[in-house]
């Protein structure tokens, strides 16, 4: 039976999808690692062609003989919050100042895209998580 390969690195980077390039944060990144980025770069642009100048959130994981990993996770759940409801950034004062309204159900059409990332059970426990982010960036969440 194989040995299992021990892991020296877990990665997470925010890129934009179909546009890596081995400028940072991708090249000093996997640099400091030893890896060669062009067998990142060219598999990662061709995965997440549809996510075209979106960011997306990738986790790399880094094993012993310089060989790595990668999962693309989509678009984090406050771009797509500030994609749905047409915000351009979150609030700096989030309890004070709102910038915004987002509904149940378009809690619940991000919460459906982002479900196996998320830290719930079933649908209802991914709406709150998604609401909670929501509040966090002063989006006021209506019924």
């Amino acid at each position: 039976m194989a040995e299992a390969k021990k892991c020296i690195g877990n990665l997470k980077l925010r890129i934009p999808g179909g546009k890596a390039t081995a400028g940072p944060p991708v090249g000093s990144t996997l640099g400091q690692w030893g890896l060669n980025m062009m067998d990142f770069i060219n598999p990662f642009n061709e995965a997440t062609k549809e996510f075209m100048g979106k960011n997306v959130i990738v986790h790399i994981k880094v094993y012993e003989d310089r060989t790595f990993d990668w999962v693309c996770l989509g678009q984090p759940v406050d771009d797509l919050i500030r994609e749905k409801i047409k915000i351009a950034k979150g609030s700096g004062k989030p309890n004070l100042d709102k910038v915004g309204k987002i509904s149940r159900a378009e809690l619940e059409e991000i919460a459906k895209v982002k479900m196996a990332q998320l830290n719930a059970v079933d649908l209802d426990g991914a709406v709150k998580v998604v609401a909670g982010t929501a509040r966090s960036m002063g989006v006021e969440v209506t019924d």
